[in-house]
């Protein structure tokens, strides 16, 4: 019977401070930065299961640290068992009781516990032939419900509505699944945005965005209330008035400068703001809701897990939920978090500001469209076009749309040569860049 029998982790970092690619009004310099593993078997089929956590540089190595801790959580395992068990396995992590009391299901170690969730199943895609988002579409909603953990949901969404809620998108999955294959998924567009591009280059951009057929951009605002009001009326200005404006103050505010900063904005049409204020803050999210409607409060790229999600649509704290495919505990918490926001009727418009996010929400967007929601309306897939050349199964947009995997696997595959020149501190890059500070 194959096993897991290799474990292996990297410390990968990108020099992205340098062109202040990610630059936002709390996060002023990030280096994207992946906490990443590989896991191997002696299954004999040269298979291998790839995940990640994404941080922004400083740190990375206490998330790979924590990678680490769970070796021999897995080392050792039936291959064959695992995969027929991937709730089991998901628990058997997550409920780790002395690890558990690092959270508990929050931060570092739950993070690090999605990167192997998720890389285990970039292998059973990859062993099954097919891409993540078709693996989980074509499971059985009885087998959708055994991925999930239900404690602290109950009160919110039972293992019965959640059943329900997939029975009823059963009908009409293979059409959805053919719209997909024909159009892909829509997407928006992060790349104009970022707070450390000077005006010419937002202009530039957002035209560029057009032409590539976006209809939704985002801006990112909250250090300057004087300049994102600028910014507004040259982002307005150079796309017109049909298309969507989201901002996103990346938890700068508090609750009552939030209000204000929005209501300076509103004359520039915003769709949405994103992250107004800390991410733990469910009353303070909830109030500003309240105060900015119809504008749409949007967060969930640093909600740290399906609890906390479920209290945000619980207070009405949130419009649009946006899951992180590497925040919360991997593939299956998000599996929670979208039959959440279906039980409550909001859209899930994806976080994939990072190195990988883009490749891994893909197909969490696509599985939920196909298999859960049933749904498009008012719902994209953030697009940031940095680092893609990375990967071994980059994401395609084509006219505004993510085009449908097809490789097997969850995307989240780096170039080995990547791995190696990139690693930090030893790799190529960083010591070239040391030599040149010298």
């Amino acid at each position: 019977m194959p096993r897991f029998t290799e474990f292996e982790t990297y410390d990968v970092r990108f020099p992205t401070s340098l062109d202040l690619d990610g630059s936002d009004a709390m996060n002023t310099d990030p280096d994207y930065s992946a906490a990443y593993v590989i896991l191997r078997t002696d299954a004999g089929d040269g298979l291998e299961g790839h995940g990640f956590a994404f941080t922004i540089g400083r740190g990375n190595d206490i998330q790979t640290t924590a990678i680490e801790a769970l070796r021999d959580h897995v080392i050792g395992l039936d291959l064959d068992s695992t995969l027929n068990d991937l709730g089991g396995f998901w628990k058997s992590l997550v409920h780790d009781s002395q690890l558990r009391w690092l959270g508990p299901e929050k931060g570092v170690m739950h993070m690090a516990i999605g990167a192997v969730v998720n890389a285990v199943w970039d292998l059973a895609a990859k062993r099954a032939g097919v891409p993540l988002w078709k693996l989980l579409s074509d499971l059985t909603p009885e087998q959708i419900v055994g991925l999930v953990d239900f404690r602290y949901l109950t009160d919110a969404l039972t293992p019965d509505e959640a059943l329900d809620i997939l029975r009823k998108a059963e009908a009409g999955r293979p059409e959805r699944e053919a719209v997909l294959r024909e159009r892909g998924y829509p997407a928006y567009t992060t790349t104009p945005g970022w707070l450390g591009y000077d005006d010419a280059k937002l202009v530039r951009l957002c035209h560029e965005a057009i032409a590539e057929g976006f209809t939704q951009i985002k801006l990112k605002v909250g250090a300057n209330l004087d300049d994102d009001i600028r910014r507004m009326q040259l982002a307005r200005e150079a796309v017109g008035p049909d298309i969507r404006i989201a901002v996103d103050a990346n938890q700068r505010w508090d609750v009552g400068e939030a209000i204000t900063w929005i209501e300076a904005l509103k004359p520039y049409d915003v769709w949405w703001v994103e992250e107004p204020t800390s991410p733990d803050d469910i009353l303070g999210h909830a109030a500003i809701a309240r105060a900015i409607a119809p504008i749409k409060v949007a967060t969930g790229e640093h909600v740290q897990n399906r609890i906390v999600f479920k209290q945000m649509l619980q207070a009405e704290a949130l419009s649009v939920l946006q899951l992180d495919s590497a925040r919360v505990a991997g593939v299956n918490e998000n599996i929670a978090n979208l039959l959440l926001a279906a039980k409550f009727g909001v859209p899930v418009c994806p976080h994939a500001g990072g190195v990988g996010l883009c490749e891994l929400v893909q197909h969490l967007s696509m599985f939920d469209y196909v298999a859960v929601s049933g749904s498009l309306d008012d719902r994209v897939i953030e697009f940031v076009d940095h680092l893609h050349e990375h990967f071994l199964d980059p994401v395609v947009i084509r006219d505004g749309h993510y085009v449908a995997p097809v490789r097997p696997g969850f995307g989240a595959e780096m170039d080995a040569e990547t791995l190696t020149d990139f690693r930090f501190p030893g790799g190529k890059i960083w010591t070239d860049l040391n030599k040149e500070k010298k």
